[in-house]
């Protein structure tokens, strides 16, 4: 019986402990799923604790476990990755996966919505990536962390209004790119992905619009929505040693969007 391929051997995560926020759905989980097939240890994240408890029992006994997190709550993410230090000893990937929309006219956004999407997507990310590295520093070994951007953080959309979206993921690239080479001394490497648009529940409103499902299709030179997998697969390789030497890049899964 001939063993593992030694090629393959970077891409694999085995025995290392992977926190994905917004974990109990979409692209969240099905990094989980991918994440574990590679060796994994997961801790699915969600503000609803139930559903990412519920996710976690889809995988064997000791490979994921469920954790109520509020990423847009200091004392929750405070809390929660000190529950992860005491009782997983280790943590080496973050995925800053939770996020939140609100398509809505820029003339008709008022600040509490737009301060409700910068909350989740923006501050929580920051905490999230701040309290993390704090661990990986203490434990000395370093970590990866792989942000959730978009192609909606790299260009001005233009299909429908979603300013806030569009603003805080934006500052996800740039905020990628400030603590890579921030953390970079500490053996941390931060990256990030910028999905298109992606089939999960994230996108079920737009998916009753026909029209604008067309249209998208039509602006996407692969001709076609991102399944979560394909997202999936971008953000375990970011995460794996086969991209030791990558950290400050956003990857772009967008079927050829932003090349046009």
């Amino acid at each position: 019986m001939t063993g593992p391929d030694p090629l393959l051997l970077p891409f694999r995560a085995d025995g290392k402990v992977a926190l994905i926020t917004g974990g109990a759905q979409g692209i969240g989980l099905a990094t989980a799923r991918l994440l574990v097939a590679l060796g994994c240890r997961v801790i699915l994240t969600d503000i609803d604790g139930a559903a990412a408890a519920a996710a976690a029992q889809e995988f064997a006994p000791g490979l994921a476990r469920g954790l109520t997190l509020d990423v847009a709550s200091e004392a929750s993410v405070t809390s929660g990755f000190e529950t992860i230090a005491a009782e997983e000893g280790q943590l080496d990937i973050l995925v800053n996966n939770a996020g939140r929309a609100i398509r809505r006219p820029s003339l008709e956004l008022d600040i509490a919505d737009w301060d409700a999407v910068v909350a989740v997507n923006m501050t929580g990310a920051f905490l999230c990536a701040r309290a993390a590295a704090g661990l990986m520093v203490k434990r000395g070994a370093g970590g990866v962390i792989v942000n959730t951007a978009s192609i909606m953080g790299l260009s001005g959309g233009g299909l429908y209004p979603n300013i806030s979206y569009q603003t805080t993921k934006g500052a996800i690239v740039n905020m990628t790119r400030a603590l890579a080479v921030e953390w970079a001394g500490y053996g941390i490497r931060v990256n990030a992905v910028a999905p298109t648009w992606t089939r999960t529940s994230f996108i079920g409103q737009l998916e009753e619009n026909p029209d604008l499902m067309r249209r998208i299709r039509e602006v996407t030179p692969l001709g076609r929505l991102a399944e979560a997998e394909d997202v999936a697969h971008a953000i375990a390789f970011l995460a794996s040693p086969a991209a030791s030497m990558i950290t400050g890049h956003t990857l772009a899964v967008d079927g050829g969007f932003l090349a046009q």
